[in-house]
């Protein structure tokens, strides 16, 4: 690996006012406003069927990150529907626009117009909704785990076998992350983290593609617990996820997906106790059914997550599975009357 010199943060006063002031609201889940078009293999590769300029052969239906280049105006309207519904920050339709992910679809080739057109679309909707109703919104390009663990064999008969390493998922990162800084992107949001060995690959690869742009993006990362064990696939608990990412001083530090709100808010009251840095919530709308739906109601959801802001213990808070523009207006709702978690005093010290 070559070596860099880390740059100096872009400028992000605005948004330092407006997080001093106020909880913050990211928008809710991509995927269930996809599933809720019902759109067919014909529409997922496009008018003229352009996933194939990208020469691949294979179904595309499920690739919702290719429906950017796709069904541009069908994502660009499910963005501005979560920034009319009080998103401050809209996150890029790009979870799985790494060539790791995008292998599956054999569009490794579209990695770079995915995150690039990713943004520039979200980039649109924000400023449209922006110029309604004067009040500032962020594009969080969104980085996803990929479908590898470099910290877990998958082979349960070859413990010491990995699937994929470090420099794999650097590279694939860097990719990935460059293509949205191309685009337009304020922040980068390295979510649904379940290895944190992969999280660091992310941001070592986010260091990199900084010292190339020359000026350092702030860094939102979101990891996942995955059951009631309280620790991460990987076997972290909160607090030691805290201390393994808290090196790259991220802008926020949170827990996404997987658990609803009333599951998640013990994991989370314990990560805001060791992180001295904004803090970010977005659960699912509770947890799946037997059909892989959720059932939560906008009013359930935003009445539990209500509770994360009653206790102090947030600065961002969004939805994740499940989670629809009425879940988030809810959410807003209820949670702007509640100041943020206090970070600012310790910060100033």
């Amino acid at each position: 690996m070559r070596s860099f010199t880390v740059p100096p943060a872009k400028n992000i006063a605005d948004l330092n006012r407006v997080a001093r002031e106020r909880i913050l609201f990211l928008d809710g889940a991509m995927g269930t406003q996809i599933q809720s078009l019902g759109l067919d293999e014909d529409a997922f590769r496009g008018q003229g069927g352009r996933s194939c300029a990208y020469h691949s052969e294979l179904p595309q239906k499920g690739n919702n990150d290719l429906l950017i280049l796709t069904q541009p105006d069908a994502i660009e309207a499910i963005h501005y529907d979560f920034a009319m519904a009080g998103a401050d920050f809209v996150e890029t339709n790009t979870f799985s626009s790494t060539t790791i992910a995008q292998a599956d679809y054999a569009m490794e080739a579209a990695v770079h117009d995915l995150n690039a057109e990713g943004a520039r679309i979200a980039r649109k909707a924000v400023n449209r909704a922006t110029a309604e109703d004067g009040k500032p919104r962020w594009v969080a390009g969104a980085v996803g785990p990929t479908n590898r663990t470099a910290s877990i064999s998958p082979d349960v008969n070859d413990p010491g076998y990995r699937a994929v390493t470090f420099d794999d998922l650097r590279i694939a990162y860097g990719q990935q992350i460059r293509g949205l800084i191309a685009g337009g992107a304020d922040l980068i949001l390295i979510e649904t983290i379940f290895d944190t060995l992969n999280a660091k690959a992310a941001i070592f690869a986010c260091f990199e593609a900084f010292a190339e742009h020359g000026a350092r993006l702030p860094i939102m990362i979101s990891g996942t617990i995955t059951d009631a064990s309280g620790r991460t696939l990987s076997g972290q608990t909160p607090t030691a996820f805290w201390h393994s990412v808290r090196h790259s001083r991220p802008y926020t530090v949170g827990l996404n997906c997987a658990l609803g709100a009333d599951a998640m808010r013990p994991h989370l009251s314990e990560l805001a106790g060791a992180a001295d840095t904004l803090v970010c919530a977005y659960p699912n709308a509770g947890l799946p059914n037997a059909f892989g739906k959720y059932d939560e109601e906008p009013e359930d959801t935003a009445r539990k997550v209500e509770v994360f802001a009653k206790e102090g213990l947030v600065n961002v808070v969004g939805g994740c599975c499940g989670t629809t523009p009425d879940h988030i207006r809810e959410i807003a709702e209820r949670v702007s009357a509640y100041a943020p978690r206090n970070i600012w005093e310790m910060a100033d010290a």
